[in-house]
């Protein structure tokens, strides 16, 4: 990774080498192609720090870049790049930002979805989302939303969507699944869309990255200039975004978190933001009403709702991670007993507790929350001796009430205390009980009290993240298959070789390549452009240039797209 910023560990399973030579000769025409067309639009109507920002971030129109040099052109700007692997969760995606880095999927859309891909491509990843980070206030910006957004938490039917609308977006891309194959994938994608019924935090901050950073426009309503990654790396929408078709809305918060989206079709509008500035105070603004600044019960149905990996935070500073599978409530609907399942840690401060891993509390975590019914203090704030006064001493059997009604009876052999704050007694001989029902039963072993009187904080994630996800294995790079070129990749090699090389034989290599097109591959119109615009630079053989025109008004008839793409690719052969 060059001078690669540090990928903390449990992000690093979602890094693949980019293989870069996989890259065939049709790949870098298809990026060139698009970053020519966007280029010279964009170069009037973008924020002003895109140009320079497409050479500071190591991007160039010629060729597909590779992320390693990216990653150190990025540096000076306090940011990284990191190869992933195609589609990453939301929360992941944004936990890479938090860190400073720009997570990029390397494969690149296929000649046939050059207009626009659901897929996440290297188009969309490196060019549109690397230039604008250059630009300090949006740099802030992104970080700010990593580390916000990193932390919201989803419902369990959404983290099923995302792996439909994964698996949907990859089949189509693909070019190999069958008609039956994607008409399923779609099938699943709208059936798991259709049971996502709640409008949780994480899908409205999604909302919020979606209308700002990949799709925000900057300025004034009637005069507005693009930033959104989405329109920075599409040759239509980018083009589309500024005319009357596309309605522009002043940014609002309310309004931005109240608006869905499909990625699978263009944005019939678009927000305006008057500046940078505007778009960090909403994104704080918005934080405001999220589990992890809100904590209590609210956070806590929200985690029960995620069914995945969350941290609960306590008073006394204490962070439990594991997936929250039980919440006992008391009358008025408040938590009284949280239960996680399966492996499980305790933290402080975002650092694991020696000897209170995911090994340890491997089938879960049971904790009471709220006051004790014998202390005006919070137990968290009792030292040795103000607990030996209400009965909890160690090596004695002690008894713990609370006012919810929940009661501890064990003998505690170790207190546990951080900054001066107990966090932890840890009982042997100990049941937990409310009422009729036993909530730890003596034979299950040492019994650690989770301490504080009230939950402040309930995120996404681990608090602990190296330590938790220790064990996860690193995506596997699939091995690079070597295959040869086909004929129409070494007919798009040649005339790249003329390109970067100024043959002195380039007539005679023109020529041939015309010919087999003319003979073989009556419908490409790419490489005619690209054919075309070297005898137009080079003032050549113009019955041939002639003869292209021609082949190419043929092949605009072929498909609906086809004008559109070459007419602009022509208007360029001259530039």
């Amino acid at each position: 990774m060059g001078k690669a910023r540090k990928i903390p560990r449990h992000l690093q399973k979602y890094v693949v080498d980019q293989q870069y030579e996989k890259y065939t000769p049709i790949d870098h025409a298809v990026w060139r192609y698009v970053m020519r067309q966007n280029h010279n639009y964009l170069k009037d109507t973008a924020h002003q720090a895109y140009v320079g920002g497409l050479t500071s971030s190591g991007i160039s129109v010629e060729k597909i870049p590779n992320v390693t040099d990216m990653n150190n052109a990025l540096e000076p700007f306090g940011w990284g790049a990191a190869n992933i692997d195609g589609f990453i969760p939301g929360v992941i995606f944004f936990d890479f930002q938090a860190h400073g880095i720009l997570p990029i999927a390397s494969d690149i859309r296929k000649l046939e979805n050059i207009q626009y891909t659901p897929a996440p491509d290297i188009i969309h990843e490196a060019a549109g989302h690397a230039p604008i980070l250059c630009e300090q206030k949006f740099s802030e910006y992104v970080k700010l939303f990593g580390q916000i957004g990193s932390k919201a938490l989803a419902t369990s039917e959404e983290h099923e969507l995302f792996e439909a609308v994964r698996t949907y977006s990859n089949l189509l891309e693909s070019g190999k699944a069958t008609k039956a194959e994607i008409e399923a994938a779609k099938a699943n994608f709208e059936e798991k869309q259709a049971a996502v019924t709640e409008l949780s935090e994480a899908e409205q901050i999604s909302r919020l990255y979606w209308w700002t950073v990949e799709y925000g426009l900057i300025g004034s309503v009637d005069h507005p200039q693009i930033y959104g990654a989405g329109l920075l790396s599409s040759v239509s929408e980018g083009r589309s975004s500024l005319t009357h078709s596309v309605k522009k809305i002043p940014f609002d918060l309310k309004t931005v978190i109240e608006t869905g989206f499909d990625i699978t079709k263009p944005q019939p509008q678009l927000f305006v933001c008057d500046s940078f500035d505007q778009l960090i105070d909403a994104v704080l603004e918005f934080s405001k009403t999220m589990a992890f600044r809100v904590g209590g019960t609210i956070g806590l149905d929200k985690a029960l709702r995620s069914n995945h990996t969350a941290t609960i935070q306590y008073s006394s500073g204490l962070q439990l991670t594991g997936t929250l599978r039980n919440l006992i409530k008391d009358e008025k609907g408040e938590a009284i007993y949280i239960q996680t399942e399966g492996p499980s840690a305790l933290a402080y401060q975002n650092t694991e507790l020696p000897g209170h891993g995911k090994a340890i509390h491997q089938d879960g975590f049971g904790a009471p929350i709220g006051k004790i019914a014998n202390s005006l203090n919070p137990l968290e704030e009792l030292n040795d001796e103000e607990l030996k006064g209400i009965g909890i001493e160690i090596g004695k059997k002690s008894t713990i009430e609370y006012e919810s009604g929940v009661k501890v009876v064990g003998t505690p052999q170790h207190f546990y205390r951080k900054d001066d704050k107990l966090l932890l007694i840890s009982f042997k001989d100990c049941t937990v009980s409310m009422k009729e029902q036993t909530l730890f039963h003596r034979d299950w072993g040492t019994y650690d009290l989770a301490i504080g009187d009230r939950i402040t904080s309930v995120f996404a994630g681990a608090a602990d993240s190296e330590q938790f996800y220790a064990d996860l294995e690193e995506v596997e790079t699939k091995p690079l298959v070597r295959r040869e070129l086909s004929q129409l990749e070494q007919l798009y090699g040649k005339v790249r070789n003329i390109r970067e090389k100024q043959n002195n034989d380039i007539e005679q290599v023109l020529l041939e390549v015309i010919g087999k097109l003319t003979t073989d591959y009556k419908e490409d119109w790419l490489l005619r452009i690209e054919v075309m615009e070297l005898l137009v630079k080079h003032n050549l053989m113009p019955d041939q240039q002639i003869l292209l025109k021609k082949e190419l008004e043929d092949i605009k008839l072929l498909h609906e797209e086809f004008p559109v793409l070459i007419e602009r690719g022509l208007m360029l052969t001259n530039a």
